[in-house]
């Protein structure tokens, strides 16, 4: 991270009063360091007691993602070790000139593809592992932590606010959005019928009825490493034949997204917490998707369909199997749909609400570097927006003359 130790270097910075008692926090090495360096025994076992799930920071997906997605490579991470040695604390990391393009003093969660950046600490340990990631953090000239899409109101935010609040400080929400969330606690049958009323069912048990004039029905689920290499295929094929392969934002359109996607999948299914669902007519494929798995909560990654079917809403119809599936799955509690804000397939279905944000983290009191953070990213928000309504008119007049 050495262009983040410039920055502060450039900036004069002092060591502050709030690492006074760095003899006193738990373990940690003195620089962070790459990815590919954590145990992954260490990393494994602390998953497992993770105070909040996050499919996307489990190992099998991560070095994935770290080994092949571009842009995404070469991450670091913050470590925080107890007494004992074992790890307690695990954020992998780059730096914010990586993530912003801009030199500022801070380490940013990295880009799990996915946007849920959900760092992992023990459960049991939550305060000193935040404590000890803090204070590696400072250590390495950073003036503070940014925490990418992150739930606000989790176990990992409640362990920052408490540590914060011991020097009279508190995390600063940068920006913030609720998307779908399914309870997979609830009666899918009854949750269904109160979400979409039985007008709008019949409608879709129509459709259903007239896809299967194709062929018989079946929603399959691939959960071994033998069964998601085909079932993943599948899918590739069918998110490539929709709007994402018209706009070249495709998976199997990318050498280095594609490496990942197939290294990840099979990876995270060898170890139970990766499937390919799929929905057939016959023996055609009508739609695809890819679930992660973590602890009780899922996470429904990415989804393909055949638009030859477009009529019979693939991608509701298999938006209903899943939530059956899962809520038919005691192991589930909750499935984090990672959708756009007001997603207009999946909000109308699944209407419980996860509110995630971009979240810093003080490491100072009093700091003038917070508030200067703070400011340059929302300049940086403020100038993308006029570049973003361009592309996407751009992406309209291409669709329209297609």
């Amino acid at each position: 991270m050495t262009d983040t130790m410039h920055a502060a270097s450039v900036a004069g910075q002092a060591r502050s009063p709030d690492s006074a008692n760095a003899a006193a926090q738990p373990r940690h090495g003195v620089r962070a360091i790459s990815l590919t360096g954590i145990s992954l025994p260490a990393w494994r076992s602390l998953a497992e007691r993770a105070a909040e799930p996050n499919a996307c920071y489990l190992p099998e997906w991560e070095l994935a993602v770290n080994a092949f997605s571009p842009g995404r490579t070469n991450a670091r991470a913050l470590s925080c070790h107890a007494d004992n040695g074992e790890l307690i604390g695990l954020m992998p990391t780059v730096s914010a000139l990586r993530a912003y393009q801009l030199p500022l003093p801070a380490f940013v969660t990295a880009d799990a593809f996915p946007p849920l950046g959900t760092i992992l600490i023990d459960r049991d340990k939550a305060d000193e592992a935040v404590s000890g990631l803090m204070q590696q953090a400072r250590e390495n000239g950073a003036r503070a932590l940014i925490l990418r899409d992150t739930p606000i109101e989790g176990g990992v935010m409640q362990a920052f606010t408490r540590v914060l609040g011991w020097s009279g400080l508190r995390p600063i929400v940068l920006k913030a959005h609720k998307r779908a969330l399914l309870d997979a606690t609830l009666d899918a049958d009854e949750l269904l019928h109160e979400a979409l009323g039985s007008k709008k069912l019949k409608e879709l048990r129509r459709q259903r009825n007239r896809l299967g004039e194709s062929g018989e029905v079946t929603y399959r689920i691939a959960s071994t490493s033998d069964e998601v290499i085909p079932a993943l295929e599948v899918f590739l094929k069918l998110e490539a034949s929709g709007w994402k392969g018209k706009r070249g934002t495709a998976l199997l359109q990318n050498e280095g997204h594609l490496a990942f996607i197939r290294r990840a999948v099979r990876d995270m299914a060898a170890r139970g917490h990766g499937q390919v669902i799929s929905l057939y007519a016959g023996n055609t494929p009508v739609a695809a998707a890819v679930v992660l798995r973590h602890l009780d909560r899922a996470i429904y990654f990415k989804l393909g369909v055949n638009e030859r079917f477009a009529k019979y809403s693939p991608g509701v119809q298999m938006t209903l199997e899943l939530t059956r599936q899962m809520c038919a799955d005691p192991a589930i509690a909750s499935v984090d749909s990672t959708a756009d804000a007001n997603h207009s397939m999946i909000d109308p279905i699944w209407r419980e609400r996860l509110a995630v944000g971009d979240i810093l983290i003080p490491l100072h009191r009093n700091d003038p570097f917070v508030p200067l953070i703070r400011g340059a990213l929302a300049l940086r928000r403020a100038a993308m927006v006029p570049a973003r309504k361009a592309v996407h008119l751009i992406r309209r007049i291409k669709e329209k003359r297609s």
